[in-house]
């Protein structure tokens, strides 16, 4: 079997972002050209946005708003620190920021899988609905807020008002929690929870006891109408 062809590499410098994302949206289908290394982005926005082939992108330093988002199919490694919506609406495939992630991380994430080696600012995961997040470091205030599906795994700690207006996703925190939001509980930890958390911290490459985090959910009050409380509404 003839060995992989080389990275292909875009220089920042001297290729625009536009030229770059329409590039690597018309790598056609079944082809051997599957890995991408695009340099000095220098906190560039929508770096590697809309994939749709499952290729290797290597983004080798920071970068701005939306690196990532859309993504389906792809893997998008960013070596570095990324910015506000880093992997926003993604659907699938795996976006992994080796560095820590601002506001918003993966918001409204649909599938795939989405890891943040270092820690994720406000916001992470808001309005998730099915994706699964996995952040090595901690996270800020209002995570997972209005998140409908997925899971968000935390092996640090969680700001104020984690999971407010939650769902059924699911949270795990291994640290502590500033607050909790509305509708957002403590649950009991089963064994098919315990698996599952297994299963995303090796898939993610974090080794932790699934047994260590507290498993959070909702507590099921806001999405049902109490005619006793109808002067309240």
């Amino acid at each position: 079997m003839p060995p992989a062809p080389a990275a292909e590499e875009f220089d920042l410098a001297t290729v625009a972002i536009r030229d770059l994302n329409a590039a690597l949206h018309a790598v056609p289908h079944g082809t051997n050209r599957r890995h991408f290394r695009v340099t000095n982005p220098r906190g560039a926005h929508s770096i590697a946005v809309g994939l749709t082939e499952p290729v290797q992108v290597d983004v080798m330093g920071p970068t701005g708003y939306y690196c990532a988002g859309m993504n389906k199919n792809a893997t998008i490694e960013i070596h570095g620190h990324a910015g506000p919506g880093v992997a926003e609406n993604i659907m699938s495939g795996v976006v992994r920021v080796r560095g820590n992630a601002s506001q918003y991380a993966a918001a409204s994430g649909r599938g795939g899988l989405v890891i943040i080696e270092g820690d994720a600012a406000t916001r992470c995961g808001i309005s998730m609905k099915g994706v699964d997040i996995v952040v090595g470091g901690s996270v800020g205030a209002m995570s997972a807020f209005l998140a409908q599906r997925g899971t968000l795994v935390v092996l640090g700690d969680a700001g104020e008002n984690l999971g407010d207006s939650l769902y059924e996703a699911r949270i795990f925190v291994r640290g502590k929690v500033a607050s909790l939001g509305g509708d957002c509980v403590a649950k009991e930890m089963r064994a098919n929870h315990l698996a599952k958390l297994d299963r995303l911290l090796k898939a993610a490459g974090f080794d932790a006891d699934p047994g260590s985090f507290t498993r959070y959910g909702s507590a099921r009050k806001l999405y049902h109408f109490h005619a006793d409380q109808a002067d309240h509404y």
